[in-house]
């Protein structure tokens, strides 16, 4: 074999190896060269899984138009330049940084262990206990990042049990809200550049078998992170898909017993997220979720709304209960 070739052959091996580390769901591979990439569209949507990864270790997914033309972006998770709304940055920030000083087991795995959290004392220099307290209702912003009853390593705990019970890695359930993410900052900086006419308007993309709609809004000022970090936010990002016909079949069956109120918080918890940039940068650094909030991520609505696992296998993992699953509140810490 050719010395290029086997040199390109063992940077694809390694990097494949190090993305099984923290990736436990892998994306199908496929030449870059047959994907039509933004600013290019097609007109017939392309027989391809999305996402996918090219072989240049790329990551793209499949964006609708508003004129219902297609197109790829590349999407790619990873450190970019420097995000920070106070400064005026607007990088792709620390995408793949995960907090290895204090959870070394989670840096290298994408999952923490139970004695790893219950040893827990600080995060980034801060106690857990003042953390706690700047993260409930009022401290350090009125909706807080937990409920009042929560604690920081009680969501954290709860979480944690969660993903491993999914088959996943915390990487795995930020992955699709970068990719989501990253799409927005291209299509930001691409629009920064045209006049109104030429824009591209988006308004859906494919993940895996479905398609999810989204809707991005910015608010005045940022909030600041409850962590020692440069983590801001100030963005309100809601993504959302339409439950099928078997899905709510599904669900009208194993849970007749719910009055319609709660049959409908049921399917928003899973096929719909309202949630900030902060959150996104959280699991993946800490593996952090917020907790019983609006502006919570729960790994399982992810699970469902990006097809990672089917609601019949959501209700199995959580004990046969999901709507308990999604009120009951995080308050044991972990021992």
């Amino acid at each position: 074999m050719p010395k290029t070739i086997l040199t390109i052959v063992l940077l694809l091996v390694c990097y494949f190896l190090h993305a099984q580390d923290i990736y436990n769901h892998q994306l199908p591979v496929v030449s870059s060269e047959i994907l039509i990439k933004t600013p290019a569209c097609t007109s017939e949507k392309p027989d391809l899984p999305s996402p996918v990864v090219s072989y240049g270790n790329r990551e793209f997914v499949l964006f609708k138009t508003a004129e219902n033309k297609y197109t790829w972006i590349d999407v790619t998770v990873e450190n970019g330049e420097i995000f920070d709304y106070r400064q005026g940055l607007y990088g792709k920030g620390n995408q793949l940084k995960a907090d290895g000083e204090n959870f070394p087991h989670f840096a290298r795995t994408g999952v923490h262990t139970t004695e790893e959290l219950a040893d827990a004392k600080t995060i980034t220099g801060l106690s857990v206990a003042k953390i706690t307290v700047d993260a409930r209702p009022w401290g350090s912003s009125g909706v807080g990042f937990v409920a009042a009853d929560e604690t920081i390593m009680s969501v954290i705990w709860a979480d944690n049990q969660t993903v491993e019970k999914l088959g996943l890695t915390h990487p795995d359930v930020a992955r699709p809200l970068f990719h989501f993410w990253n799409a927005m900052h291209y299509l930001e900086q691409y629009n920064s550049e045209k006049e109104q006419d030429s824009r591209l308007q988006l308004t859906s993309f494919f993940y895996n078998k479905y398609e999810i709609r989204f809707k991005v809004q910015g608010s005045r000022g940022w909030q600041e992170s409850i962590f020692n970090d440069e983590i801001l936010g100030t963005g309100h990002l809601e993504l959302w898909r339409e439950l099928s016909v078997e899905e709510q079949r599904f669900l009208e069956e194993k849970y007749m017993h719910l009055p319609a109120d709660q049959m409908k918080q049921l399917k928003k918890e899973l096929s719909y997220l309202h949630t900030g940039e902060m959150v996104l940068f959280y699991i993946n650094r800490y593996g952090f979720y917020e907790g019983h909030n609006e502006y919570r991520v729960d790994p399982v609505t992810v699970a469902a709304l990006f097809g990672f696992k089917s609601i019949e296998e959501l209700h199995q993992i959580v004990n046969g209960d999901l709507y308990s699953y999604f009120v009951t509140h995080f308050t044991e810490n972990p021992e």
